[in-house]
């Protein structure tokens, strides 16, 4: 995979760093395309940082123009657009989707996409409905290759503390023995692993993965 190109939105989420980091450590990527919102602190050769409103579809989509494989780890809480559940869409919803149909009008072959254990289109939770709806219209587009990773508790240090997030962390270690598999806590290192493992893999159509796929793909 010498000479490849790898554009990442979402890099300073818990699971978008990990991919960066290890795509700065993989030879197998040249050159690794950081979009961002806002200013991020990150010198490397590897790396060509966009300052990019996600709102403006045409310069979002002259940014995704030329990658080789796109991963999507955006994402948001409701405390961090202060309970406004337009401006949440526009991130959760918005930037993933339009991510998704730029990689289909630019060529790129490879779209990845973090989503979540449980998201069903038709669900009444808000969040597992956004994100089942998401994976519907990412999975209509036709592009060659969509894979989407369904984490359930995600394991790391986040910038940001979140007691209740720690809790359910513990909780979920403590119980790992009767939790089914697919909603074990997993490690950010392993799911980013994972997606690194199957952008190098030839695959095609829609595929999905919980757990135990990440898992296996990581080791």
């Amino acid at each position: 995979m010498a000479q490849k190109t790898a554009t990442l939105i979402g890099a300073t989420g818990l699971i978008g760093s990990q991919i960066l980091q290890q795509l700065l450590e993989d030879p197998d990527f040249s050159n690794i395309k950081v979009l961002v919102r806002r200013p991020l602190d990150l010198n490397h050769p590897k790396v060509k940082l966009i300052l990019l409103d996600f709102a403006d579809e045409v310069a979002y989509q002259a940014a995704i123009a030329g990658s080789d494989v796109v991963f999507c780890s955006v994402g948001t809480t409701l405390k961090q657009v202060n309970g406004d559940m337009v401006a949440y869409r526009k991130i959760d919803y918005d930037i993933p989707v339009n991510a998704a149909r730029f990689c289909a009008a630019t060529a790129c072959p490879k779209f990845l996409l973090v989503s979540s254990i449980g998201a069903d289109g038709q669900s009444r939770n808000f969040y597992l409905k956004l994100k089942g709806e998401v994976e519907e219209k990412v999975s209509s587009l036709g592009l060659p290759s969509v894979s989407i990773f369904r984490p359930s508790m995600l394991l790391g240090q986040r910038a940001e503390f979140r007691l209740g997030e720690r809790i359910g962390q513990g909780l979920m270690l403590a119980l790992a023995f009767m939790i089914p598999a697919q909603y074990k806590a997993i490690d950010v290192k392993t799911v980013a692993k994972a997606m690194i493992a199957v952008a190098k893999k030839e695959t095609g159509g829609v595929q999905f993965y919980t757990y135990a796929e990440m898992v296996g793909m990581a080791a």
